[in-house]
């Protein structure tokens, strides 16, 4: 990113923080905010847009609905209702959340509104039952302090979260009712200048002034990083779905260059002419002859092909300003949203089974010639013309840069097109819910209850638990603070040595591609109540994680059972041992007290998780120097 002035481009960035809050229910239901694997009940739903009260539709919204997916919902009684069903009206707001919320808002200098209202804001993807989400405006103004710089603060909302999202296919989209309904914060934070790893550093500050309230939830998927970038000339792009730091960053980075790329993409677009009605043409029976596996495939499930003229566009779909940023990649990123798998288009061509000849008989057909480009797209009748439709759209937008949108955040840090920026026609009252006064108590129990800061509570830890600087800032900003202290409240259990598993042990074993969301927090609590109970050695828990992380096993005890991890007395430890020098002699003459090394190797090998590493040690160097000393 070294070639990207960021200063010149006009680079700007606004962060939404979408946190979970720690309360014991839902916004507007009595229901356990858990997660399960288990459902008990299933439905289906068609959602459909909707106009607003000035009878205009949100293009966000249209976009979907032209999706015509049929919605398939799980849901668990242990979890939900018939409220997160839309079959029942919203009860009272959770008063915990609105406390929460309000003292979130003190905390950021916030002016809070003495009346709330609820809104709708309409969402058709299926991320909700009712079609809508319902959210708050609680206050306004503010600022973050980030190293003695202010961020301002535009707003603070309190909203429910949307529904889990289990599987997107071409027809129907599933999602779990699960988390749809748990109160969330949403702070939206002015846009500033800066560097990604400035912008780092002030969501990192705004997560830490968060969690010093300990009144927010913490683990994958408790909190959300949505982005609004964009560059000089450009419109604003928002990036959802950002939850870790480190991709927030690459993100960022991903998108000046995608972003600065399509500008000067648009600078060779300026003056071509518009794409018409003639252009598209009706291309099915041309290419039944075609040896292409996928317009085969395409024709033999009853799709249509059509293909689309582009005058003057040769060369224009696959040019690289930047290193994968090309227009015809942006226009295959949107047709997959009608469930159509790509396009194929001139500038890739002779390919995938379309040859030379098929170019030729193509282009006569378009009357198109050497300088002209084409586009070749397959799909059902129902979904063709609203891709096409799409595709011309996106060609024009792309002449005057930066096209205003929504995007979603992959793991490689990278960003997918998701669906056009929604507008102010998203929004109405709630009609079910009354609006809430805030009275001079609740402020003043919010104004009392604002947390210390967080360099305040980062002392705080390291004076409770005897922790150094570093494993006290690890473990403040990890998922695992309040489980930390939990399991600190045995007091035969090592601050350090539990803070160093949760933070480091972890950690590593994620690196290695193994899955930290089949760790339950009560596999982690038993694992260190085993060890208290000296039911296992310190070394065994880092095998009970792996084991569990890796799938194969589901609980503590299975780990336990499938490692042969107990502890061994000390009796059969010391035949162990015995059994280990006397079959590596050998070493122990060669060597001499240096062989402790090796032999440490050797018995480890053997006794991983069986006996602690420190005793082992301790008896082995006395069974050496004793060794040692009968054969003299």
């Amino acid at each position: 990113m070294a070639e990207i002035n960021f200063d010149k481009i006009g680079l700007k960035v606004g962060l939404e923080i979408h946190q979970q809050l720690s309360t014991n229910k839902k916004l507007f239901c009595s229901c356990n905010p858990l997660e399960s694997d288990e459902y008990t009940t299933k439905f289906s739903r068609k959602l459909r847009a909707t106009k607003s009260e000035l009878g205009e539709y949100d293009p966000a919204a249209l976009f979907e609905n032209r999706k015509s997916k049929t919605i398939i919902y799980y849901a668990n009684p242990q979890s939900s209702c018939l409220v997160e069903q839309d079959d029942e009206p919203p009860h009272e707001i959770d008063t915990d959340a609105i406390n929460i919320a309000l003292i979130i808002a003190c905390s950021l200098k916030s002016s809070i509104f003495s009346e709330i209202h609820t809104m709708r804001k309409i969402v058709v993807d299926g991320s909700n039952t009712s079609g809508f989400q319902r959210t708050m405006l609680v206050a306004q103004g503010g600022y973050l302090d980030v190293e003695g710089k202010r961020i301002g603060v535009q707003s603070v909302c309190l909203e429910e979260d949307a529904a889990k999202l289990i599987k997107d296919e071409e027809k129907e989209r599933s999602y779990s009712l699960d988390r749809l309904g748990i109160p969330l914060v949403e702070i939206a934070l002015e846009p500033v200048d800066g560097s990604p790893s400035e912008i780092k550093k002030i969501a990192l500050a705004l997560g830490r002034l968060l969690r010093t309230t300990k009144k927010v939830t913490r683990g994958i998927g408790s909190i959300r990083q949505d982005i609004n970038i964009s560059v000089k000339g450009g419109g604003i792009v928002e990036v959802k779905g950002v939850q870790q730091l480190d991709q927030l960053e690459r993100v960022i980075e991903y998108e000046i260059k995608r972003q600065h790329g399509l500008i000067l993409i648009s600078e060779r677009l300026k003056n071509l002419e518009k794409i018409s009605k003639n252009d598209v043409v009706d291309v099915t029976e041309y290419f039944r002859s075609c040896n292409s596996k996928i317009i085969k495939k395409a024709i033999d499930a009853g799709a249509s092909i059509k293909a689309i003229r582009v005058k003057s566009f040769a060369g224009l779909f696959a040019y690289e300003p930047y290193s994968g940023i090309r227009l015809g990649r942006e226009l295959g990123q949107i047709v997959r949203f009608y469930g159509i798998g790509g396009i194929f288009h001139s500038d890739e061509l002779p390919n995938y089974g379309i040859e030379n000849s098929d170019i030729q008989r193509l282009q006569e057909l378009l009357e198109s010639n050497s300088n002209d480009g084409f586009i070749i797209i397959a799909g059902e009748n129902s979904k063709i013309d609203f891709a096409i439709d799409s595709i011309i759209k996106r060609i024009e937008d792309a002449k005057n840069g930066v096209p205003a949108e929504t995007r979603g955040a992959i793991p490689t840090g990278e960003t997918v097109f998701l669906r056009p920026r929604p507008g102010a026609s998203r929004m109405y009252p709630e009609t079910d819910i009354p609006s809430l006064v805030i009275t001079d108590e609740q402020l003043k129990l919010a104004k009392s209850n604002v947390p210390k800061s967080w360099d305040e509570s980062l002392i705080d830890i390291q004076g409770k638990y005897s922790l150094n600087a570093q494993l006290a800032e690890q473990i403040f900003d990890s998922e695992y603070l309040e489980l930390f202290e939990k399991i600190c409240l045995d007091k035969r259990q090592s601050p350090n040595f539990v803070a160093s598993i949760l933070c480091s042990t972890i950690t590593n074993l994620q690196r290695q591609g193994l899955d930290a969301l089949l760790l339950k927090p009560e596999d982690i609590l038993k694992s260190f109540e085993l060890l208290a109970n000296n039911k296992i050695t310190k070394e065994s828990i880092g095998i009970i994680f792996e084991v569990i992380m890796s799938g194969k096993a589901k609980s503590v005890e299975e780990a336990v059972e499938k490692t042969s991890i107990t502890s061994l007395d000390e009796s059969e430890l010391n035949m162990i041992l015995d059994k280990i020098i006397h079959n590596n002699s050998n070493i122990i003459i060669r060597d001499g007290v240096r062989s402790l090394g090796p032999m440490m190797g050797i018995a480890m090998r053997e006794l991983r998780g069986k006996a602690a590493g420190e005793q082992v040690n301790l008896l082995l160097e006395k069974k050496i120097q004793k060794f040692l000393s009968d054969k003299k």
